[in-house]
């Protein structure tokens, strides 16, 4: 270069030099361009980066919020079963819930099966499944019904109902039993029963060997906590007797005993407040919620008592009823305390502590 302006006269090695600045300049202002066009491309990138992020994350609220819609979490998808036992105070108990529900907001559904038949066809049964776990217009919910326990994990279901029973000494419930077919109750006074008419005595009934006190018809209890299997409804089966026992330690929530129905009704309320909170008041001053009265129902003599404890039948629900009771009481002697006739509730008595990593 030093060479070539040199040999150049000055006024090429002047336009030379002016042509190289122009080259420069124009060299230079492409460059420029192409940042700023570059600029423009990256930021229209980040642009489109953001309104895609935006777009998953509306996206994503709308699949949780129809998440939320279909499969609704927290106590709004609670399920109550209650496979209430005929005779039992169950119409007593029902009618709280009923009074209950509006306040509390929860639906309660009666089931209704044709001819009071404990047993669903294997149809129904996945029918029942289906509308229990799936009917979400119905959630919370509370049903009750004369049908025998149902194994929902048999039918692939993650989210099982909660179970909940009453049951009742196995003579006292069939002498009720054995009068309501006659005179029915004050609960529906002007129903005809199926025994209207039938003047017998239990006591006569028994002395006779008449079928409607026979030690067979003790044998309820036992299959309504056992369930769906044929060998349930086997009369005298000492399996069923062992199946109802692991259910009602296994499947339900808690069983409470006619004879003892107030502190049930107080245990559910602490329990699951969602369904049950005023039911204790309710049940002591409610005019529906008292303990349904059979009409001329007469107690029996200690004679036809004895004859028919005399039957295995009988010692086996009797052997359910006290397993079912001593189940009761200790649940409840870790729940409940009396005071100057009174009955409360134990206050919570476990807390958390040594909780880690400290923030």
């Amino acid at each position: 270069m030093g060479l070539l302006r040199v040999m150049m006269p000055p006024k090429l090695q002047l336009l030379a030099l002016l042509a190289f600045a122009v080259a420069m300049f124009f060299l230079e202002n492409q460059i420029q361009k192409l940042e700023e066009s570059r600029g423009k491309l990256e930021r229209a990138i980040a642009r489109h980066e953001v309104r895609e992020i935006e777009q998953r994350h509306i996206q994503d609220g709308l699949r949780e919020r129809d998440s939320a819609a279909v499969l609704p979490d927290g106590e709004d998808d609670v399920v109550i079963i209650y496979n209430r036992v005929p005779k039992t105070a169950s119409t007593s108990f029902t009618n709280i819930a009923y009074d209950l529900c509006g306040k509390n907001h929860y639906h309660v559904l009666h089931i209704n099966t044709t001819k009071n038949n404990p047993v669903m066809s294997i149809q129904d049964q996945v029918r029942f499944v289906k509308n229990v776990t799936e009917w979400r217009e119905m959630k919370p919910a509370f049903y009750h019904g004369h049908v025998s326990f149902l194994d929902f994990t048999k039918f692939g279901v993650k989210k099982k109902p909660i179970y909940i029973n009453v049951i009742r000494d196995p003579i006292e419930r069939l002498v009720s039993y054995y009068y309501f077919l006659r005179f029915g109750d004050d609960y529906r006074p002007g129903l005809r029963r199926r025994k209207q008419g039938d003047k017998k005595t239990f006591d006569e009934c028994v002395s006779a060997g008449g079928s409607d006190c026979a030690p067979e018809k003790l044998w309820l209890q036992i299959p309504f906590f056992c369930g769906h299997y044929s060998e349930c409804w086997n009369v005298g089966s000492h399996w069923a007797l062992e199946q109802a026992k692991y259910n009602l330690v296994n499947e339900y929530m808690l069983v409470g005993v006619t004879e003892e129905l107030e502190d049930f009704i107080m245990m559910l309320e602490a329990s699951l407040p969602r369904f049950f909170k005023g039911a204790t008041e309710l049940y002591k001053t409610g005019k529906k919620s008292h303990l349904r009265k059979t009409t001329e129902k007469k107690p029996p003599t200690k004679e036809s008592v004895t004859k028919l404890q005399q039957s295995d039948i009988w010692k086996m629900e009797n052997d359910f009823y006290e397993f079912a009771l001593e189940q009761f009481q200790f649940v409840r002697a870790h729940a409940v305390r009396e005071k100057d006739g009174e009955l409360y509730l134990l206050a919570q008595n476990f807390f958390y502590e040594k909780i880690y990593p400290k923030n």
